[in-house]
């Protein structure tokens, strides 16, 4: 059986008496689109920074197909991406930069450079200078940059950020195109809508730690269906949601009663509610959104009591490409 694209094991960064990455433990499997999330500062960037190489861990492993990045450079055949933010050459023509990053990286990659204008959409911006490019156009440009190495793994962080809407969707698009060419895509991001959108599975970070690594369908299971409630006297509707079993996180809002539950304790709720005299003018399920369950994960005593699976589990940008 083949490795992994990716293996990160008991991973731990230390800068001082500040612990960056506390032993994150995930798995990356050929195919994935896999959103790996967390608020600023939970240790993103320094994971994949470890991930790629580029800095070493204090404790813990990485495997990239099954090989260590800090043992040998071989650990990075197939492997491309960016950390941060692509640099370039704001003088010279989108094209001249990677060719130049082509004749770098050696073998047939300078054959590729056309194919991967072509596959971010920049070729007919080709020859103008990257200086004057809008932000989301050097983000296209440095996925191409990683295509030059004709990648089975792309690490991506933050790809979308800063881009309007139109570049969003562009990114969305284009990182879709990728997956579907068999390209194993992680995307560090912060941007849940999109993250929703395009990742078949997601590790949610909350200091340095995974709170939750799975599909995001199986994170929304774990949380119950959110419902809102209306009923002819909020107030007793309340104290019966509170009391009744399988009813979670029951919360007034505005004239309506949120809570959590299973659908088979929710027709109880609805008999015990009728029993007492209460009656219901609107009973509905809501859609769970990704945002909503990363900041049940991330903010507050939510962090433990929504995870279905337990923890199993800064400097100029580089580029790998």
């Amino acid at each position: 059986m083949s490795s992994p694209p990716i293996e990160v094991r008991g991973l731990v960064k230390r800068y001082g008496a500040v612990t960056a990455v506390a032993g994150v433990e995930l798995t990356v499997q050929t195919g994935d689109v896999y959103g790996y999330l967390g608020p600023n500062g939970a240790g993103k960037t320094t994971s994949l920074r470890m991930m790629l190489g580029l800095i070493r861990p204090d404790e813990g492993s990485v495997r990239l197909f099954g090989k260590d990045p800090q043992a040998t450079v071989a650990a990075l055949d197939g492997v491309a991406g960016f950390v941060e933010a692509p640099a370039f050459y704001p003088y010279l023509s989108g094209r001249r930069n990677l060719e130049l990053l082509a004749a770098f990286d050696g073998g047939d990659a300078p054959s590729r450079v056309d194919a991967a204008l072509d596959t971010v959409e920049l070729e007919g911006r080709a020859g103008d200078r990257v200086g004057g490019y809008s932000h989301g156009m050097r983000q296209r440009l440095g996925i191409a940059a990683a295509l030059l190495r004709a990648p089975r793994l792309l690490l991506l962080d933050e790809p979308a950020t800063g881009l309007d809407p139109a570049g969003m969707r562009d990114m969305r698009l284009l990182i879709r195109r990728l997956a579907g060419e068999g390209i194993t895509v992680l995307l560090s991001s912060h941007l849940l809508g999109e993250v929703e959108e395009v990742c078949n599975r997601v590790a949610i970070l909350r200091a340095g730690s995974i709170v939750y690594e799975g599909t995001i369908e199986a994170l929304a299971r774990g949380a119950g269906t959110a419902y809102r409630l209306r009923s002819t006297d909020d107030e007793r509707a309340c104290a019966i949601c509170a009391a009744q079993p399988g009813i979670a996180q029951v919360t007034p809002e505005h004239g309506r009663i949120a809570f959590s539950a299973e659908e088979a304790a929710v027709a109880e709720l609805s008999r015990a509610l009728v029993e007492a005299g209460v009656l219901i003018r609107e009973l509905a399920p809501q859609t769970v959104t990704l945002e909503d369950l990363f900041f049940s994960l991330t903010e507050g005593e939510g962090a433990s009591a929504l995870a279905p699976a337990p923890p199993i589990s800064e400097a100029p940008a580089e580029v790998v490409g």
